[in-house]
């Protein structure tokens, strides 16, 4: 059974990690509907906000810097891709 300060430290952490993380992936789902939906403009707002939800998410810690990367990588090819389809 974990020790009682290993729980209080594990909760204290998600308790700060959990809405930068949450926060990045309803940035990043808002994005990926609007490309989706082909509203470029838009996609490309929620991308810009996205990036920036990922990037705090990977300073503070709650992300690793390289899923961070990988996600904005993959996002950004997703855009690319709508824009030269259209």
């Amino acid at each position: 059974m974990p020790s009682a300060k290993s729980t209080r430290v594990s909760l204290r952490k998600r308790s700060r990690n959990l809405p930068l993380r949450t926060r990045a992936k309803t940035e990043i789902k808002r994005a990926r509907t609007l490309i989706n939906a082909n509203d470029l403009d838009g996609a490309e707002k929620a991308v810009r906000s996205a990036f920036v939800a990922l990037d705090k998410a990977a300073q503070k810690g709650a992300l690793h810097s390289n899923n961070a990367s990988r996600r904005k990588s993959r996002i950004m090819k997703a855009l690319h891709k709508a824009k030269s389809a259209s």
